[in-house]
């Protein structure tokens, strides 16, 4: 019997790793496309947010690799400034037109983290974050008033100081506000998944929300918010409230958070957040006073100075302006 023709088994298996072949290099190149894009343009909802400095390799990885709250040139830096988090969306307006001013400091880093961890940082002398150590001393150290006071009262560490902005509270929701959040009472709803700011090391919520809330609903809000919703799930107590409250209202795992007006104000204008912003009347709000401070063991001191005098000019009080901060005398 003769054997019935067959196609060349090999020839067929050929055909299909040829097909696969050329369907792979597709998918492959849509998935480098992808990840080149999620790399250098953030997904939307992950830090930075803002635009990165200029002149060198640009690799952040959204979620991995970004390092928000460190900013600029953390190798032999001219000037070092150590500002309250709540600003991060100011600096690089403010750097460039301080450049443009002071144009031989070419090389600054900043970090905008909470104003406690920043004095951990100078007594500890140094911040470390994942695998590195940052050692670089501030000449310049900014954060509310009422702090610069009391470090100055306790410690002197300053050679000079000068407030410059203002700022005050607001409520960050998702989009729309589906909750129909009008104030501090609110937060208190069943359910209401929340983000506030914790005291350990937040100024913003020793000194300003918590006596908000007392003064809204008494001790028994401030107990419903700080413990009993955090006993039962409903409330997350942020280490970097100007980070986690967006990005977690963001992914949706909270629905509402305390924060200063500035961030709700950003994150509201920026078309491709899904954000919205709860603004509190002055008998629910409480103003802050921003001041700096030239440290008296600051490495670089003429260029803290001139900083300082900067964070005074018409140019430095317009970028703050723009970010929907107030002028310190207001």
């Amino acid at each position: 019997m003769r054997a019935k023709h067959r196609p060349p088994r090999c020839a067929l298996a050929s055909d299909i790793n040829a097909d696969m072949k050329q369907s792979i290099l597709a998918i492959a190149a849509v998935l480098n496309l992808t990840i080149a894009a999620a790399t250098f343009a953030g997904d939307g909802i992950h830090p930075p947010w803002t635009q990165p400095p200029e002149n060198g390799k640009n690799f952040t990885v959204a979620g991995i690799d970004n390092v928000p709250d460190l900013y600029g040139d953390i190798n032999d830096p001219q000037l070092v400034v150590f500002f309250a988090g709540n600003q991060y969306m100011v600096v690089h307006d403010l750097l460039r037109a301080f450049r443009a001013v002071h144009p031989e400091y070419e090389r600054i880093f900043v970090e905008t983290l909470p104003p406690g961890i920043l004095v951990n940082q100078i007594e500890q002398g140094a911040l470390i974050v994942g695998n590195m150590r940052v050692s670089l001393q501030a000449d310049v150290y900014a954060a509310g008033r009422g702090r610069i006071d009391a470090l100055q009262h306790d410690k002197q560490w300053f050679a000079r100081t000068a407030d410059y902005a203002r700022n005050r509270l607001a409520i960050m929701t998702a989009r729309d506000n589906p909750r129909n959040i009008t104030g501090w009472n609110d937060l208190a709803q069943p359910g209401l998944a929340i983000c506030m700011p914790n005291p350990k090391w937040e100024g913003i919520a020793a000194n300003t929300i918590i006596p908000l809330l007392r003064a809204s609903g008494g001790d028994e809000l401030v107990d419903r918010i700080y413990t009993q919703k955090i006993r039962e799930g409903d409330a997350f107590l942020t280490q970097i409230h100007h980070r986690q409250t967006p990005m977690r209202i963001m992914e949706g795992k909270c629905e509402a958070g305390a924060v200063w007006y500035t961030e709700a104000y950003f994150h509201a204008m920026l078309t491709t957040h899904p954000i919205s912003m709860v603004t509190l009347p002055d008998a629910q709000n409480r103003y802050a006073t921003y001041a700096a401070g030239l440290l008296k063991s600051a490495p670089h001191a003429k260029a803290g100075a001139d900083f300082l005098e900067f964070l005074l000019s018409a140019d430095a009080q317009a970028v703050y302006r723009k970010y929907g901060f107030l002028p310190p005398g207001d």
